[in-house]
C-alpha cells in the first residue's frame, strides 16, 4: 500500500468526525491501553484508519495485521535547540534503517526525563524512515518551542520532512504550553504543500 498517497488523501472532516486517528498510545509506551482492545473498540466505532504511534517502539506491531492500521511510531529527537516528537508513519517496522532508533529499554518509551535525553540524529532520523518506506511528520508543532516557526519547519523540510499534524486537539498541558497557533501551522502546511496529518495523542483505555 502506498500510504503516502493515503494519508494524503485524508481530510479534516475524516480526523475531526473520528473517522481517522494517527496518533493513539498503548501500553507498549506510555499510554495504558491494549492495542487488540484499541483495534476492537476502532472497529466498533466505524473508524476507517488508525495508528498506534508508541514512542520510540514498534513493539505494538508484532503480529499486528489489519487493513485499518497505518503503521506509526513517534519518536522523541532533538533539532538544535528545539526538542521535538517526529512522527513517522507507512514504516516498515521490521526495517534494518530503523532498528538503531527505537527504544532499547521501556523506561526509553516512557518516562520524560529519560526520553528528554535522546541521541537520535534528525538528519539521519528522517533518511532512516524514508528508507523503511514512511514518510515525516512533525508532532503537535504549535508546541515547538522555536522562535519561528517557519523558518523551523523549512529546516526540517530541508531534510526531508514530508508533513504536519495540524488537526490536534492540544488538550492538557499541551493547550497550555503552545508557541504557535493551530491556525498558523495550517497556514504553513498549505503554504509548503505539506501532507496534513491529526490524532487525538490517546493516552487512555478507551478511544
Amino acid at each position: 500500500m502506498n500510504y503516502k498517497e493515503l494519508i494524503a488523501s485524508f481530510t479534516k472532516e475524516d480526523y475531526k468526525n473520528n473517522r481517522v486517528d494517527l496518533h493513539v498510545h498503548t501500553n507498549f509506551s506510555d499510554g495504558r491501553g491494549d492495542v487488540k482492545v484499541l483495534l476492537e473498540q476502532a472497529k466498533a466505532q466505524d473508524y476507517r484508519y488508525i495508528s498506534f504511534t508508541d514512542h520510540n517502539t514498534m513493539a505494538g506491531y508484532e503480529g499486528l495485521k489489519d487493513e485499518r492500521v497505518v503503521p506509526g511510531v513517534e519518536f522523541d529527537v532533538w533539532c538544535g535547540y528545539v526538542f521535538m516528537h517526529l512522527l513517522a508513519y507507512g514504516v516498515d517496522f521490521q526495517s534494518e534503517a530503523l532498528k538503531p532508533f527505537f527504544a532499547k529499554t521501556k523506561r526509553e518509551t516512557e518516562a520524560d526525563i529519560v526520553r528528554i535525553f535522546a541521541k537520535r540524529d534528525i538528519k539521519k532520523l528522517i533518511a532512516a524512515i524514508h528508507e523503511a518506506g514512511g514518510i515525516a511528520v512533525l508532532a503537535h508543532p504549535a508546541c515547538c518551542w522555536a522562535l519561528g516557526m517557519e523558518g523551523f519547519v523549512k529546516k526540517l523540510m530541508s531534510y526531508g520532512l514530508d508533513g504536519l499534524e495540524v488537526y490536534y486537539p492540544y488538550k492538557r498541558h499541551r493547550g497550555i504550553v503552545k508557541f504557535h497557533t493551530a491556525a498558523a501551522i495550517e497556514r504553513i502546511a498549505d503554504k509548503y504543500n505539506l501532507i496534513k496529518t491529526g490524532g487525538s495523542d490517546l493516552h487512555s483505555e478507551t478511544l
